[in-house]
């Protein structure tokens, strides 16, 4: 038996509070470039502090990155994590453009999940990429250039990504504002497909408030 296919014709529509819809293509594409260079970048990186290369390419502070990216402080979160902290931003950076690039436009509602734990990626990675400069300017007392380069786009992933989570976590808040439902919340987070969801859906793509 042939599966009926699924309208998607209304999927790309602006979702308030926002003149445009933050799952659509135009708007995760970027997020996902911009995730793919920070991931070259801290790779480049990375391999300097595994040893793999002599230096790293700094035009500006020079042999200040190779000092920030062997410093005693990147030791001690070597020690601490088990893994180099560029390294780790490699990780982190392929999650981002990973999660970028799955789901649909309007996924925000149909993989709230997804985009929850997109989410999870991307802001804490701009919180640590901030600390990790802090650490260069106040501790280290050194200027990694391209450790510069990837936490500033990492503050910008987070900008770029927050509308989609908020779009999300206000879609579930409507859920269980209407049905005090733990249940249905719990299917809604999961992406379910039903009645009752797909009308709620359908409310707040109407910015109804009561």
């Amino acid at each position: 038996m042939q599966t009926p296919s699924i309208d998607t014709s209304g999927w790309n529509v602006s979702v308030p509070p926002y003149s445009y819809n933050p799952s659509a293509w135009s708007q995760r594409i970027p997020i996902c470039l911009l995730a793919f260079v920070a991931a070259a970048i801290s790779a480049h990186l990375s391999l300097y502090q595994w040893g793999l290369i002599e230096s790293t390419w700094d035009p500006v502070f020079g042999d200040g990155s190779n000092r920030v990216l062997k410093s005693d402080t990147a030791d001690f979160m070597y020690r601490l994590l088990g893994i180099h902290d560029a390294a780790l931003g490699v990780l982190a950076y392929l999650g981002d453009a990973v999660l970028g690039f799955a789901g649909s436009t309007r996924r925000w509602q149909y993989r709230p999940w997804m985009v929850i734990l997109f989410g999870i990626d991307v802001i804490p990675l701009g919180i640590v990429s901030s600390v990790l400069v802090l650490c260069q300017a106040f501790i280290v007392g050194e200027w990694c250039f391209l450790c510069l380069v990837t936490a500033t786009i990492s503050l910008i992933l987070v900008y770029m990504a927050w509308d989609e989570v908020r779009v999300s976590v206000g879609y579930l808040y409507l859920v269980w504002k209407r049905d005090q439902s733990k249940r249905l919340l719990w299917k809604a987070f999961w992406g379910h497909r039903e009645a009752r969801l797909e009308h709620l859906g359908n409310e707040f793509l109407s910015g109804a408030k009561s």
